[in-house]
Parts: structure tokens; sequence; C-alpha cells
């Protein structure tokens, strides 16, 4: 494991800021990419400047909101937290060799939720604040792969093992239930504030269920989970991912032929920001935006 910071020249070109900040929130002013072979390359920039963090596991990590921390999975079954030239094992037992087993961080950086060894098809799921402390168990869920947290900090949401279904996590009651109108999901991306609606890649029953690494690209569906209801996404071009902001803006990455596009939309789906990517990173993951 290593943390580096490299010259922006010597990676990655500056990303274009936005060309209208109308939005009535903060715009989007960084992000952070990955890209994963032996070695989780995880690359945060804000403030003109690239900080590269390099981690071990089998590609169970994930970056927090911030960026400033990463979290990640080791062969022993621990999960640690990386942040600058500090390391530090924050869990025990949490699922291993399972690429789709990955933590996931809350809304403001300061908790994490993990899927715990449990059976083939379920587990119970841990939560821990970043520093350690305050381990708890939660529930117990079938959605087990991909976490993502809704900002409320209410609902975890999670692909089961299987491909067949995302399943939705109370951590106020522990109560699961399975998500409407989603029969087949190899990926879960965010959910939105509230919990509502969940970005995943759906599935044909033609498709591969693949091995649950995260994945660089995928084509986002937005789903209702209680209607069932698919949300149109009302962005033009080849959608490759998204991403709901914690103030319920959706972030949609679109495929370009040198550069990758990232569209902000408002809640009612109004464009409020658009920026281009960095040319060397459009074959890299998005895991969050700044």
């Amino acid at each position: 494991m290593r943390t580096r910071i490299l010259a922006v020249a010597a990676l990655l070109s500056p990303l274009v800021l936005p060309v209208s900040a109308a939005a009535a929130t903060a715009p989007v002013s960084g992000a952070v990419f990955y890209r994963f072979s032996d070695k989780a390359d995880i690359y945060r920039y804000l403030a003109g400047k690239f900080t590269k963090t390099s981690v071990d596991g089998a590609g169970q990590f994930s970056a927090s909101p911030d960026g400033k921390k990463v979290a990640w999975v080791d062969y022993n079954s621990k999960l640690h937290v990386t942040s600058g030239k500090t390391d530090k094992i924050v869990a025990k037992n949490v699922i291993f060799g399972a690429p789709c087993a990955t933590p996931v961080w809350s809304a403001d950086s300061q908790r994490l939720a993990f899927p715990m060894t449990g059976t083939e098809s379920t587990a119970p799921i841990g939560v821990v604040n970043a520093d350690g402390t305050g381990a708890k168990k939660v529930g117990r869920t079938y959605g087990v792969c991909h976490l993502a947290w809704s900002a409320n900090g209410r609902y975890l949401a999670g692909y089961a093992g299987t491909t067949q279904g995302v399943h939705l996590l109370d951590v106020t009651t522990g109560k699961t239930r399975k998500a409407a109108g989603i029969k087949l999901a190899n990926h879960v991306q965010s959910l939105s504030p509230d919990g509502r609606k969940v970005i995943i890649h759906a599935l044909k029953p033609s498709d591969e269920g693949g091995d649950g690494v995260w994945p660089s690209h995928f084509r986002p569906t937005v789903v209702d989970t209680v209607s069932g209801a698919k949300l149109t996404i009302p962005v033009k071009g080849t959608l490759i991912g998204a991403i709901y902001l914690r103030d319920g803006r959706l972030a949609v990455r679109v495929k370009g032929a040198t550069r990758n596009t990232v569209v902000i939309l408002s809640k009612d789906l109004k464009t409020v920001q658009r920026f281009a990517e960095p040319a060397n990173v459009r074959n890299m993951g998005l895991l969050q935006l700044l």
C-alpha cells in the first residue's frame, strides 16, 4: 500500500470548470476516479492537483464522499481506512474474496457499512465509525453486493450475489425488502437521499452476471424502489454512469470520443452544470464527485 501526490501534468489534464454556476447549490468542483488491476489506484482531483492512493485487496474498496479516505478489505477479512500516509484497521470479520462485497461510506464520510461473514446468500451488515469506534450490526440482507447508502443515513441498498434483484435494508429498524421493478442487476451505484430511487446496472436474462468487480462504465437505470417505475434520464448521448449527490442532484456520465462529460441535473431534472473530464481518465471508473 502506498500513497503519493502526483503533479497534474504528470497524470491528467485539468477538469474544465462549468460554464454555468447557476445551480442553487455549490457546483461540483472535483472528482474521484479509479482503475483496478492487482491493486486499486484511486485518484482524487481537487484544487488543481491529483492525489493517488493505491490499496491491496480483491477489488473491495470505496472512496469517501469527500474524497479524503479510502476503505478497503485485506486478505485477512479486515477493513482498513487509508488517508494520506495513515492506515487503520477499523473492523474484522468482513466478507473477503467476493469483489462485489464492497464497503460503503455514509454521506458525511464519518461511517462505514460493510457485509460481514454470513451464509451463502445473506449476510449481516456492520456499521463502524471511520476511526474504528462504535461498531454494531444493523440487520441482515440478501443485498450484500456494491452497497449504496442514502444521504439521510437510513437505507442501504445492494444487489443479491445471484444478481436476482436489489434489496434495501432499513438501518433504523433492521428490516429489509426487495426493491420493486428490478429482476436482474449486477451493480448498485447510488441511492437518492431519501432512499426511494436506486441507480443500477440492469441485466437482461441473456447477459452475463460478471465477476462483481466495480464496473468502470455501465448503462445506468434509475428505478423507484417502491413503485418499480423507471426514471427517464433527460441527457443525450451514450450514458456510462450516474451518481446521486447528497442534496438530490443527479450526476450523469456521458461517453465522449476523446473525453467523457459529466452532466449535473437538478432535482427537477434540469441541467445545472456540465463539465468535461480529463482525457486521461476516459477509461477509468468514477467513484465520487466532490
